[in-house]
This record gives structure tokens, sequence and C-alpha cells, in this order.
């Protein structure tokens, strides 16, 4: 039988995967700029990191149960916010990054600011998901 309670940790990988290689792309872009391929494939894992940030905040946020005592409450309560950090920047990013496209300003120096949120969610995705394998390692939450 299918339990929900699996649909989290089960996609929670995507959007710290398809983050952390767009974020990457995009900084080897930055050495590389000839090469439009690259800032182009970092837009387009930012887009389907902002579906998978949303899905994985929704699964978390839906299917799992917050502790109601002891340490590991102040590690979910981190992940938790992280998670949302992580959503809110990724999204925003992503929502600048497209106006800079329609607005044809990609070459602009407001560039540096897509790119900022970038590295903010890239930072914040792996805090989350530091915090999301303590309670797993740490606390056996899960298993």
């Amino acid at each position: 039988m299918f339990n929900t309670d699996h649909l989290h940790p089960m996609i929670v990988h995507f959007p710290i995967a398809l983050i952390t290689v767009g974020f990457f792309a995009e900084v080897i872009s930055l050495f590389f700029k000839n090469e439009k391929c690259l800032s182009k494939t970092g837009f387009y894992l930012m887009v389907l990191g902002s579906l998978g940030a949303i899905a994985a905040w929704s699964t978390g946020h839906l299917f799992t149960e917050e502790p109601t005592q002891g340490e590991i409450l102040k590690v979910f309560v981190r992940h938790e916010t992280g998670a949302l950090i992580t959503m809110i920047l990724i999204i925003a990013g992503t929502i600048f990054r497209i106006w800079l496209m329609v607005k044809k300003k990609e070459e602009t120096p407001l560039k540096w600011i897509a790119f900022g949120f970038y590295l903010l969610a890239f930072i914040a995705v792996t805090f989350t998901g530091f915090m999301g394998g303590t309670m797993v390692y740490d606390f056996m939450i899960g298993q």
C-alpha cells in the first residue's frame, strides 16, 4: 500500500540537485561568457528547481508530522524555515529572471540580482538539506 509519508523524502532530492547544479552552471557561465548554453541551462534548472521546491515544501508541509518536543523540534523548525526561505528565494529569482528575459535586460547589471537570488537559494537549500539529514541520521526520524 502506498504511504504518503514517503512523498516528501522521495521529492526533496530534486530541488537540492536542480538548484545546486543550476547554480554551478551559472557560476561556470561567468568564466565562459561565449558559452550561452551554460546560462540557459542554469535558467532551465532554476525553473525546474522552483517547481521542485514547491513540491518539496508542499509534501513536507502536508504529509509529515511535526515533532512535539525535545532537541529535534529545534532542528525541525530550522528545516521548515529553511525550506520556506529556499522556496521564496528560488521563486523570486525565477520570476525576476523571466522578467529580465521578457524585457531583454539579461545582459545588464540587473543580472547580478538574479544571480544573488540563485546564490541565496543555493545556500538556503544546502542548509535545509543539512537540517533534513540531521533529523534523519541523528534523530532517526522517518526510519
